[in-house]
């Protein structure tokens, strides 16, 4: 029933296995990749023909993850797979950005790739599995895709690269790096690195290279046994005269307007000349389909006049050399209320960046395969259409918007500190003012600016940059800190973030079917370069972390407490938490290891919540002196809580130092007291003193009465059955001192005239 085809291989210790024929064959192609117990199906689907007016290549990539594949059940209300989350779309543009090139040019039927992933083992981290399906799936369709690519991840640890590492193994090590490549070059790079140097960064790209080789010699052999009849593309027209009767036309106007060096002059002259070229276009009565073809002839007239002056003059659009970083100018404080903030411009690219400093309940909850966590640290990135002078579609983030914040995220990521140093939930938000290319490098330098101001104490700042390619042949340029348009109509967009002390985040995508290692070497050191004199301009305005936070910022206190003082601080149901939190006015979070976080904006409040917590979890001195509040009071006393949840009994004869008839004749419920402790029991009954202690200044008086006689251990006390004979001795120590005599009750009813027990039953008189 089913014609199965399969290949395996062995990687990095675990077996990958792709299979076709058995699922999803109604498909053009659909492949299952498994890689220890992860299970990805990618299937690929094609129409036969294009859409009427059709000018680009309708790519669409699909990457979603099943619940069900780790046994779990999505949370919320529907209970269901819904949106795609902020990983998947990562993980779907991770598989356009390496495929995308590798369809020839003019082909615009639209494709849809669907990677779905079955069952995930916790380990092998599903996008690499994903990206391999798809390129399997795609070179066993038929369509025209001059692949297929293999893919890898790489760890670095101890100076030793890992291939594939496990998801533990990546969070201990020093890199996580993917690689999408063919057999002969590198087609896209993903990385995050801990301070990395560009000999690591490239070396770890040579080794997934070298993996990604066995991964595509895998699909050959499987397309050897189950490929599809590979379609015939349409023959394309001669365009030869077309195009030399544009270049006579708008040749020199298009050559003109690229040495404008102001973007919204540039961007009107070249309007003006794909104008005239459409009117040429309707007076020669060209047809819909020819006209298309003769707007793609326009642009790509632009893209060998920039190219060619690049390439053979090193003359680039605003007139800069290749290795020249445009003007940058950066402030910091700009805005009055926020945390943190920053203004940084390159050019005519611009970013308001800011830093918003909250608590551990502002922390992002992310749900995925893996179960629930928390993340502390969250970079959003926005680009509105003003920012190009164009009008257009504003509101929810994009693809593009959650690729180049996660971006930026994975540039700064590296250089946060611990939450032990720095017990905050960080949010930068980055605001595309102004874009003519690279916007993403300055979000990573805006963001670094502004998380200083804010008080962040990062490791080091972080600069960014965007490296461009000019390829023809075996001749290439690589060009600094690209423009727009040297991004659009070059070869290469090469980003490269990190500080002083080495790469934090790599990423490249290839417009052409790969570079060589002699280019990447070249782009690196080229990026180190500019990396170095952007820091220096960010210096000017802030060198260091500032050493307060803002005034608008909460204020985060953290104490450790032994685990057993936990459920003290808690209380039943919660009870003595929220107290703490209610009267005090801070916010009181504390973890399963005893670690107390106190925040607010207000530090009187932090300190109170602070010593309230302290007086829980602390034992009392004996002989020390404390504050309380006197929390009732009883014929024989008060009742003084004076370490949290602590109380000890000021006796009556503890009050002053005179007879005090009444304790209410001193003390009120509520009043403010100092309290010296005087003992405490085996039992942890605490017995306090007023009487030592001056209540105004709260320091120790010398106490003018004899000392008390200590009690005798209950032990020797006598035993239970003499406990109505028992001498119960010099109580309150031998004479009652200033108690007075005792008062006359009277007799009793149930005693004899002489005090006696007469008159009460035998069996509580005998012996």
């Amino acid at each position: 029933m089913f014609d199965v085809k399969k290949v395996s291989i062995e990687l990095a210790g675990k077996t990958l296995t792709l299979e076709t024929g058995r699922i999803a064959r109604q498909a053009d192609a659909a492949v299952l990749a498994t890689y220890g117990e992860t299970v990805v199906l990618c299937a690929v689907t094609a129409a036969k023909s294009v859409k009427d007016g059709q000018d680009f290549f309708p790519l669409t990539v699909h990457y979603q993850e099943k619940y069900s594949a780790a046994g779990r059940i999505p949370g919320g209300f529907f209970k269901r797979e819904r949106g795609a989350t902020e990983k998947e779309t990562l993980v779907s543009r991770l598989i356009d950005r390496p495929i995308r090139p590798l369809f020839p040019e003019g082909f615009y039927n639209e494709i849809n790739v669907i990677a779905q992933v079955l069952s995930f083992d916790g380990e092998s981290e599903p996008d690499i599995v994903a990206m391999i399906a798809a390129s399997a799936a795609l070179t066993l369709s038929g369509v025209p895709f001059m692949g297929p690519i293999g893919a890898a991840r790489v760890g670095y640890k101890d100076g030793e690269y890992q291939l594939n590492p496990s998801l533990d193994e990546v969070k201990e090590g020093d890199l996580d790096l993917v690689v999408a490549a063919t057999q002969n070059a590198v087609m896209m790079v993903e990385s995050e690195a801990k301070e990395l140097s560009e000999d690591v960064m490239l070396g770890a790209v040579l080794f997934a290279h070298e993996a990604s080789k066995k991964v595509v010699d895998a699909i050959i052999q499987l397309a050897e046994k189950a490929a599809k009849e590979p379609w015939e593309m349409a023959a394309q027209d001669d365009l030869g005269d077309l195009k030399a009767k544009l270049k006579k036309l708008i040749g020199k106007d298009i050559a003109a307007a690229y040495k404008l060096t102001d973007k919204s002059a540039r961007s009107n002259a070249l309007n003006e000349a794909r104008a005239k070229a459409k009117e040429m276009f309707v007076a020669d009565g060209l047809d819909p389909q020819m006209v298309m073809a003769g707007i793609k002839l326009t642009k790509k007239l632009e893209a060998e006049i920039v190219r060619t002056a690049i390439l053979k003059d090193g003359q680039r659009i605003d007139g800069r050399t290749t290795t020249q970083i445009r003007p940058i100018e950066a402030m910091v404080g700009f805005l009055p209320r926020t945390h943190g903030s920053a203004l940084f411009t390159r050019g005519e690219t611009q970013a308001i960046c800011t830093t918003t400093l909250g608590t551990k309940d502002a922390e992002q909850m992310i749900d995925g395969l893996g179960g629930v966590h928390y993340e502390s640290f969250m970079l959003h990135y926005n680009f509105p259409p003003y920012s190009v002078g164009e009008v257009g579609r504003f509101g929810a983030p994009g693809r593009r918007e959650v690729g180049h914040g996660k971006l930026a995220w994975r540039a700064l990521h590296p250089v946060l500190p611990g939450k032990d140093e720095f017990p905050y939930t960080i949010r930068v938000l980055s605001d595309i003012t102004e874009s003519n290319g690279s916007s993403s490098m300055a979000t990573v330098c805006g963001g670094s600016l502004s998380m200083m101001d804010a008080g962040v104490p990062l490791k080091r700042p972080v600069s960014g940059i965007a490296m461009g390619l000019i390829l023809e042949g075996k001749d290439f340029a690589v060009i600094s800190d690209i423009l727009g348009d040297e991004d659009h109509l070059g070869d290469m967009d090469f980003k490269v973030a990190g500080t002083e002390s080495g790469i934090t985040t790599m990423q490249m995508d290839i417009k052409v079917a790969g570079i060589t290692q002699e280019i990447f070497e070249v782009a690196l050191r080229q990026a180190k370069e500019g990396r170095a004199h952007i820091l220096g301009e960010m210096n000017k305005a802030l060198s260091s972390t500032r050493t307060e936070l803002s005034a608008h910022a909460p204020r985060i206190e953290t104490i450790q407490i032994d685990k057993s003082k936990i459920r003290d601080v808690i209380g039943t149901g919660g009870k003595v938490i929220r107290e703490i939190v209610a009267e005090t006015g801070a916010k009181v979070d504390i973890d399963d290891e005893g670690i107390i976080k106190i925040s607010s904006s207000d530090l009187d409040q932090i300190e109170a919540a602070k010593k309230w917590i302290l007086g829980i979890v602390e034992e009392a001195e004996v002989g020390k002196i404390y504050t309380g509040k006197v929390v009732n009071i009883v014929d024989f006393g008060a009742f003084v809580n004076f370490m949290g949840g602590k109380d000890g009994l000021v006796h009556v004869s503890e009050m002053k130092n005179e007879r005090v008839e009444k304790p209410t004749d001193v003390l009120s419920e509520g009043q403010e007291v100092k309290v010296k402790v005087l003992e405490i029991d085996p039992r942890g009954k605490v017995r306090l003193s007023m009487r030592v202690v001056d209540q105004e200044t709260g320091e120790e008086l010398e106490d003018t009465r004899p000392p008390r006689e200590p009690r005798e251990p209950r032990s020797d006390r006598g035993e239970r059955g003499d406990r109505n004979r028992r001498d119960r001795g010099g109580r309150g120590g031998g004479d009652r001192g200033d108690r007075g005599p005792r008062r006359d009750r009277g007799p009793r009813e149930d005693k004899g005239d002489d005090g006696s027990n007469a008159g009460l039953p035998d069996f509580l008189t005998q012996d």
